[in-house]
């Protein structure tokens, strides 16, 4: 009795199977019987590492860009350079000759802080006081009269009235040392309450990539990433952040796409930039498994994949169950099956 078998041409993208099925005969009752004819050629079972690998296009720079903008009316009287870097307690900029200036945190500041204000931003500020060196007040949640004190103290060093109360335009908050990115005023420009003044980044070099929705899956927080540069030399680089991007519809009649913003750290810190840059991230990865080329599955009529294995002159089917597919090749086990068996290809 004669058996349909049908033959798979697999295609396997992100460990998603696609099948094209092609027909071919053979006198076997079941499906690990003796098949009549050998394949064309034949590929060893390999014992590997596995992984699902994407290499997609990176921007090299100094990651996220953050936009600072005016909290009062008045004339731009100050800006820095492009690319010129600060931290906690410099000016960012000057409004009627008035600084702006960094603090570090994690919480914008957004009110006005006074004795018997009470919260987060006001631990932050008295944080930041102390690491300026200012003393004589605790470092709690309470905008005390102790705090206020040091406030002055600390508008005086700054040029601003000896008030101790911080208005909202005296301070911005980063997250730690910037660099200026870009400016969006000129000096001796008006401004005024939101219009932009600058953007800025940190000043740890980072890869910038944006991924598919389809991609997902590459953008794992803390996942190891490789990047090759453009002199073709690779640093080790880790996923630092992922956020979510809706990009706006290019026409009407096509709906906005979701992104994935992913920023790399690197380890190592004296690679050249801007530049675009190659980033291969590991999706999966399966140690120690049993591999075959996917050419060499095949859809057997009872249901299920299989190999023909092929030994002594001649060959048998033998059912197998597939796991993670990776380059080319398809993770398998099953019963007889092990690493230096030849199976069956097509020509």
């Amino acid at each position: 009795m004669r058996r349909a078998l049908v033959v798979v041409a697999l295609l396997a993208a992100g460990g998603v199977l696609t099948a094209v099925l092609l027909s071919r005969t053979d006198s076997s009752q079941a499906a690990d019987k003796a098949s009549p004819g050998l394949p064309p050629n034949t590929a060893k079972v390999n014992r590997q590492t596995l992984t699902d690998t994407e290499t997609v296009d990176g921007e090299l720079g100094y990651g996220t860009t953050t936009t600072a903008a005016s909290r009062s009316p008045g004339t731009v009287t100050w800006l820095p350079d492009t690319g010129q870097t600060l931290s906690r307690g410099q000016t960012l900029y000057r409004v009627n000759n008035k600084p702006t200036s960094i603090m570090y945190g994690a919480l914008p500041a957004y009110r006005r802080l006074s004795v018997d204000s009470e919260g987060p931003d006001v631990l932050q500020l008295e944080q930041n006081l102390k690491a300026l060196g200012y003393t004589g007040f605790t470092v709690d949640d309470e905008y005390t009269s102790a705090t206020a004190d040091a406030v002055e103290e600390w508008q005086e060093d700054r040029g601003l009235d000896e008030t101790g109360v911080v208005e909202l335009g005296q301070v911005v908050v980063t997250a730690g040392p910037i660099r200026i990115d870009s400016l969006s005023a000129q000096q001796g420009s008006p401004t005024a309450p939101g219009q932009t003044v600058l953007t800025y980044t940190g000043t740890t070099k980072a890869v910038t990539v944006e991924l598919d929705a389809a991609d997902q899956r590459l953008a794992k927080v803390n996942a190891r990433v490789e990047v090759t540069l453009p002199d073709n030399s690779t640093v080790a680089g880790r996923i630092s952040e992922v956020s979510t991007k809706i990009v706006p519809a290019a026409s009407q009649d096509k709906d906005p796409e979701t992104k994935f913003e992913v920023i790399v750290a690197l380890s190592n810190q004296k690679a050249a930039a801007p530049a675009s840059v190659d980033v291969a991230f590991t999706a999966a990865e399966r140690k120690n498994v049993l591999t075959v080329p996917v050419a060499a599955l095949v859809a057997l009529q009872e249901g299920g994949f299989g190999v023909e294995v092929v030994r002594d002159g001649s060959s048998q089917y033998v059912p197998v169950k597939t796991g993670m597919f990776a380059n080319g090749r398809v993770e398998i086990n099953g019963a007889g099956i092990t690493a230096g068996l030849s199976v069956g290809v097509p020509k």
